[in-house]
């Protein structure tokens, strides 16, 4: 399962937050400033992080993504599911270039299973320049670009069937 999802996260189309597909209850969490893993705290009992892949990896494996951060011979890559009481509910693949781990950044190579939104929206430092809404097929996602200390980060997002996002558009009648 964690295999597919990364490879339909990296197959999503990003739309612009006008385009007509994109309704109030689905901009609602796509859009979603603060962090995720809170959000998804108030839909079950115990948030959990399932580490996919973790390690440095080099422009070519960034894919389109290093388009959006410095060019340097390597990123860190984290890709996780993250849970919610167990169920995948999102998997994220985080981007970090290697100049933006210096300092109290360098505790991004050392989350193990804590989730990132833990730490990024514990910083004092944290700002977002974008938030940029995606699709693959019936699924949604999203990806950002972070800065902790001024430092760039990317970080995509792509909604698990299970997920809180989708029963709250079946509950608005939003499919």
């Amino acid at each position: 399962m964690a295999e597919n999802a990364l490879t339909q996260l990296r197959a999503l189309e990003w739309l612009p937050a006008s385009s007509p597909l994109l309704t109030r209850p689905l901009l609602d969490w796509l859009m979603e400033e603060d962090s995720m893993t809170q959000r998804f705290e108030r839909h079950c009992e115990k948030v959990t992080v399932n580490i996919v892949r973790e390690g440095f990896i080099g422009p070519e494996d960034a894919a389109q993504e290093v388009e959006f951060l410095p060019q340097e011979s390597r990123y860190w890559l984290r890709e996780i599911l993250l849970c919610g009481d167990g169920v995948p509910w999102l998997a994220g693949r985080t981007i970090v270039p290697e100049s933006t781990l210096i300092g109290p950044e360098q505790m991004l190579q050392q989350l193990g299973t804590r989730p990132l939104g833990r730490y990024l929206f514990s910083s004092s430092t944290l700002t977002r320049d974008f938030i940029e809404p995606g699709q693959h097929k019936a699924l949604w996602g999203r990806r950002s670009r972070l800065r902790l200390s001024g430092k760039p980060l990317l970080l995509t997002e792509l909604f698990l069937p299970p997920a809180p996002l989708y029963q709250s558009l079946l509950a608005k009648g939003n499919p």
